[in-house]
């Protein structure tokens, strides 16, 4: 799975096929990314950003799916085998 945040901007992908894009923004003084998924609804519609550092992102995602950890990808690429949507298919 990847979490990719650009700016305002925000996109997710993860094996299976599922892909959401939104935005992060602020709400009630926390830091909150907001997605739409392809596949109807997600587990990680909304999320709240619990901190962030040099190499990690934590974020506790409402609908019951809790608090997920991400690792910023080595020289910010991305890695290979991301499903992608409508893309050549």
């Amino acid at each position: 799975m990847a979490l990719v945040v650009t700016g305002e901007q925000a996109g997710l992908f993860a094996t299976g096929g599922t892909v959401c894009s939104g935005r992060v923004g602020e709400v009630s003084d926390r830091q909150t990314i907001r997605l739409t998924c392809t596949q109807g609804k997600d587990k990680r519609g909304t999320g709240t950003v619990d901190s962030v550092s040099a190499t990690t992102l934590k974020v506790t995602w409402d609908g019951g799916l809790g608090e997920e950890t991400y690792t910023k990808a080595e020289s910010g690429q991305m890695p290979s085998g991301l499903p992608t949507a409508g893309l050549g298919s």
